[in-house]
């Protein structure tokens, strides 16, 4: 693949004071079109019609775009399902409770007194 070398832009490129381009306009509207949609939650507190200068615009501009980035990291952690609680755990403490019924205990006798019960083995 070819390699293409991008000059860096001079350092007038860009003015904080200077008054907004056409090019900004519009995409401030597109980007207050898109910012519409977004619950109220996401939605920024400039007003659209106030910005006059590229510092203005930069700072809608941003403010949107994280914001739209927000509303979506959000939708997608709502839509993932929930995680599986550690089922290693469980199954270990189902084993050890299998095992100990399956020791073996020495038997109890029954309430019957001694004498009643070796008088039954005789017979």
């Amino acid at each position: 693949m070819a390699l293409i070398h991008v000059p860096k832009p001079p350092e007038n490129a860009y003015d904080p004071n200077r008054p907004i381009s056409s090019l900004l306009k519009t995409q401030i509207e597109h980007l207050r079109e898109a910012e519409s949609k977004l619950p109220l939650r996401y939605r920024s507190e400039i007003y659209m019609k106030a910005i006059r200068t590229e510092g203005e615009a930069a700072k809608y501009i941003r403010d949107v775009t994280e914001a739209i980035q927000e509303a979506h990291a959000d939708a997608e952690r709502k839509r993932r399902p929930p995680k599986r609680k550690r089922v290693i755990e469980i199954a270990a403490a189902a084993d050890e409770r299998a095992e100990r019924k399956r020791r073996p205990s020495a038997k109890r006798h029954s309430t019957k007194s001694k004498k009643a019960r070796s008088a039954q083995r005789k017979t």
